[in-house]
């Protein structure tokens, strides 16, 4: 970010944080931001995580939840009168009424929560308050933070470059031809450059469709544009730019650099000044089943891009004057969703997965102070466990009621019957998964419906089933209710 366009900026992010933090000595605040790529099960998680906090369901691994010190939790106003209001309500009926997963996250929305609890006995025991912020947004604009860093020049480079991996470049013939007819010294040109935007889009569409759909490739908003539809910072393309070679003012290339630069200024830059900098504590949630299914190019990339996720925070304890002047998120928590899609006995071995995956970026956000935490989790669970004989040989599977149209081999499901599946099983040795011991597509992992909540003789419905959301809450907002 150029200096003299970032000062203003941390100016005003600073008076922000002050504002905030001296709202701290009236009712303390946390944010947690809930964020995953593509698919990878945020609503629900934050849906559940309402669900159960608000019903005050006990949640053993949740330390203030299991000792019963959580006295109380409802939804409050939320402070942000310009962020729209997370619809818990709604997704609540979608899950429990029709059974139905919720669409996917598509633009930023806020709940407020405010638990009163019971500190611990100590120098300062009694009755306290916590407003728990909730800000949900997509995984896709995270991964844009990159971005800022960046010249439209070196983006583009690496774009096409990353497109002609033998990998991409099916999905790219298209968008490949356009690029050659592409002149980036050529007069700029308005129409030409809406249909090397729009060709480009459904190249990026394209990947998230496929295998590659638990990564992504920046601009995140090319999927998910809203009210900005249309506009010029959202009509652009990377060019096949040759190396070293200056970009003439005027040509097509520097049409392409500014609508880049109104981008960062437009989008990207507002994310990160208005919500991303102004978190506490952050859930990441990846789909980490389906890359492992789509073989070791797919983890390679999402591999790449949590390595991304993690470089995007400003990590790093939180203090006073650190949340005033720079303010950073202290805990980063990674969760492999879909854990009830596979047998209990294979849970740490997704979790060994997922670590690896992180490992890298982990040493070096520690080093600067934060925690980064793992989990194999199941927000809401969709299944339970059994067993099945194959020939003289029983395996470990799971039962639940797969969607209409889903198919396992030559079976294809109504969406009413229950149907127990062996997935496949996760080796010991986490690293041999990365060197392809598991075909891809041989795993069964089927798009299972939610579960149907039975209710009680007072019109009660049970609580939401999940695998370790309480050991994700404790990592997350333990401390806070110490």
């Amino acid at each position: 970010m150029p200096l003299l366009t970032d000062i203003p900026s941390r100016m005003g992010a600073a008076a922000q944080s002050l504002w905030e933090a001296s709202g701290q000595l009236i009712q303390p605040s946390l944010r947690l931001g809930v964020t995953g790529l593509a698919r990878s099960g945020k609503t629900v998680f934050t849906t559940a995580l309402v669900h159960h906090l608000t019903r005050g369901t006990s949640l053993p691994a949740f330390r203030a939840s299991a000792e019963g010190r959580i006295r109380r939790a409802h939804l409050a106003h939320q402070p942000d009168d310009a962020v729209p209001r997370f619809p818990f309500e709604e997704h609540m009926a979608s899950l429990t009424e029709e059974r139905l997963w919720p669409q996917s996250t598509s633009r930023i929305s806020e709940l407020r929560v405010d638990v009163e609890y019971e500190r611990k006995a100590g120098w300062r025991p009694g009755p306290a308050s916590l407003a728990l912020d909730i800000v949900d947004y997509p995984g896709e604009w995270l991964l844009d933070l990159a971005l800022l860093d960046a010249n439209y020049a070196d983006w583009s480079r690496q774009t096409v470059q990353a497109s002609r991996r033998p990998d991409r470049a099916a999905v790219a013939g298209r968008w490949h031809d356009i690029l050659k007819t592409l002149d980036p010294s050529g007069p700029a040109d308005e129409v030409l450059a809406a249909k090397a935007s729009e060709v480009f889009k459904d190249y990026l569409l394209a990947l998230r469709s496929g295998a590659e759909s638990v990564a992504t490739t920046p601009p995140g908003r090319f999927l998910m544009p809203g009210d900005l539809a249309g506009s010029p910072a959202l009509t652009f393309a990377p060019l096949d730019l040759p190396a070293g070679r200056a970009i003439a003012p005027g040509s097509f290339a520097a049409l392409m650099e500014r609508r880049f630069e109104a981008y960062k200024t437009h989008v990207v830059r507002p994310f990160f000044r208005d919500h991303f900098q102004r978190i506490d504590r952050q859930i990441v949630l990846v789909d980490v089943l389906a890359a492992i299914d789509a073989g070791p190019a797919a983890l390679a990339e999402l591999e790449e891009a949590l390595d991304q996720v993690l470089m995007a925070f400003r990590i790093g304890r939180n203090t006073l004057l650190s949340r005033v002047f720079s303010p950073r998120a202290d805990r980063v928590l990674f969760a492999a969703t879909k854990a009830d899609h596979i047998h209990h006995t294979d849970h740490d071995r997704l979790d060994a997965v997922l670590r690896l995956l992180v490992n890298r970026a982990t040493r070096r956000t520690e080093a600067a102070g934060a925690r980064v935490g793992t989990v194999a989790l199941a927000s809401l669970r969709a299944t339970r466990e059994t067993t099945i004989r194959e020939g003289r040989e029983t395996l470990r599977a799971v039962a639940g009621v797969p969607e209409a149209g889903e198919r396992v081999g030559d079976e294809i499901f109504d969406g009413e019957t229950e149907a127990a599946i062996f997935p496949g099983e996760l080796p010991d040795n986490a690293e041999a998964i990365f060197q392809g011991v598991i075909e891809p597509g041989s795993l069964r992992f089927p798009r299972f419906r939610p579960p149907r909540l039975p209710v009680d003789a007072a019109g009660r419905m049970a609580k939401m089933p999940h695998i370790r959301l309480d050991r994700a809450l404790e990592f997350l907002l333990g401390d806070r209710f110490a």
